[in-house]
């Protein structure tokens, strides 16, 4: 498979009071079209600015992204994001918030009939044509969630980026939705970008986990490939010798190899306070 988004070392500097803070420094990940990569690590490792420069929310600094050779500079419908919170329109329903996306994206190319049957269909593959004429107040929140990558998946996009979809949701309700989203994802076949904390989730979902080093100045650690046959079975891959050996490697990065590049980090701090301590009593 060739590459479809081309994330090429990306730097992104923020300016503050204090000086520039640089949140990433030469991030390099090339995606496959279809492929389900997971961005994982510890809290301010800048995922989330991954994602937002692949959304076209933030410019990068230095370097850039392109997809399908063309350079993302701003946000486009080939792009869809899903949030941690739903972000739905507290006074349309399920189905007028879906409605909002695909008049937005395909008005003049589809007809009335055509809208509302691609609209229904999007609903139905998340399993909520129930609820499609409630209030998103009417619903529960792993539902709103539902009709929130509704939403997205209506705009065809070619990328969806999920930041933390399920992040709010209970144990239940979040399992309930991952296998919604491997079901939708090997029908669509789409590419999918995944930021998440939960170990178990990047295993099951991914085909390959981007482990981030801690920021500042975060960048890719290590990268994972997953080989595990799909469809997955979450039951049967719980006694899976290589599931676990995935799950080990990541949890070993987070909380191993991790510590000890902030303990070198830290020791070369105080080297050279130290050494130039020295020299100012000198």
């Amino acid at each position: 498979m060739t590459t479809l988004l081309n994330i090429s070392k990306i730097d992104m500097v923020f300016p503050t009071p204090k000086g520039d803070f640089t949140a990433l420094k030469d991030v390099d990940l090339q995606i496959k079209k279809g492929e389900f990569i997971s961005l994982i690590g510890h809290s301010g490792c800048g995922k989330s600015t991954v994602l937002n420069v692949v959304a076209g929310l933030y410019q990068a600094t230095k370097g850039g992204v392109l997809l399908n050779n063309k350079e993302v500079s701003e946000p486009g419908p080939e792009r869809a994001v899903v949030f941690q919170n739903h972000s739905l329109l507290p006074w349309l329903t399920c189905y007028q918030n879906v409605e909002l996306a695909v008049k937005e994206v395909f008005k003049g190319k589809m007809s009335s009939k055509e809208m509302k049957d691609w609209i229904n269909h999007n609903i139905n593959l998340v399993h909520m044509d129930h609820a499609a004429h409630k209030l998103p107040d009417e619903i529960s929140g792993g539902m709103k969630q539902r009709i929130g990558i509704a939403r997205a998946l209506a705009m065809q996009p070619e990328v969806l980026l999920m930041d933390e979809p399920f992040g709010a949701l209970d144990a239940l309700t979040r399992a309930h939705m991952q296998d919604s989203l491997m079901e939708i994802q090997d029908e669509l076949k789409n590419t999918v970008i995944m930021i998440t904390h939960d170990v178990d989730e990047a295993v099951l979902l991914s085909d390959r986990i981007v482990m981030m080093t801690n920021g500042p100045a975060a960048t890719v650690g290590e990268i994972l490939d997953v080989n595990l046959p799909r469809p997955r079975d979450r039951l049967a891959l719980a006694k899976d010798p290589e599931y676990n050996n995935l799950r080990s490697a990541v949890l070993t990065f987070l909380y191993e190899k991790q510590r000890k590049v902030e303990t070198i980090s830290t020791s070369a701090t105080t080297a050279k306070a130290s050494a130039k301590a020295k020299k100012d009593v000198a």
